[in-house]
């Protein structure tokens, strides 16, 4: 439905800022505007399944993910149930010199009435995940 990628530098280590982008644990903590409800089903090794409330933009997404994580340098998040099942979001940590360069792609599937009302807002996606991507960035870096 909508594929799109991210990159960005963040002035900060690699595993700080794997910490905070792949603690989803938290998200209800630091990021309440964007994940209003978080909670885990399931954890086993690397792999944890969370039920999460996700606003993006001015909808709520409630999804069923599993999260996969590398550390520090892979954190994966595959939509196995709810309005954007089948989704799949992929953040690579990359350490540079002036920090960590993270790399995020992007494909989102929605379902039902979001389905529909997603064709005419393919780049609000885009931009409302960037703003997010964003405040991730500032709670790495401080």
């Amino acid at each position: 439905m909508s594929k799109f990628s991210f990159e960005k530098t963040v002035n900060a280590k690699r595993e700080t800022v794997f910490e905070r982008l792949s603690n989803y644990e938290n998200y209800e903590k630091l990021l309440p505007q964007h994940f209003p409800s978080v909670r885990v089903r399931s954890v086993r090794g690397n792999v944890s399944v969370v039920e999460e409330h996700m606003n993006l933009g001015d909808r709520e997404l409630v999804i069923m993910a599993k999260h996969v994580t590398t550390e520090p340098i892979l954190h994966e998040v595959f939509v196995i149930g709810g309005d954007a099942k089948g989704s799949y979001i992929k953040q690579q940590f990359i350490e540079i010199s002036q920090g960590t360069r993270i790399i995020v792609d992007v494909d989102f599937k929605l379902k039902g009435k979001m389905k529909i009302s997603g064709i005419f807002e393919k780049n609000k996606f885009e931009k409302d995940y960037a703003k997010i991507l964003d405040d991730f960035v500032k709670i790495a870096e401080n």
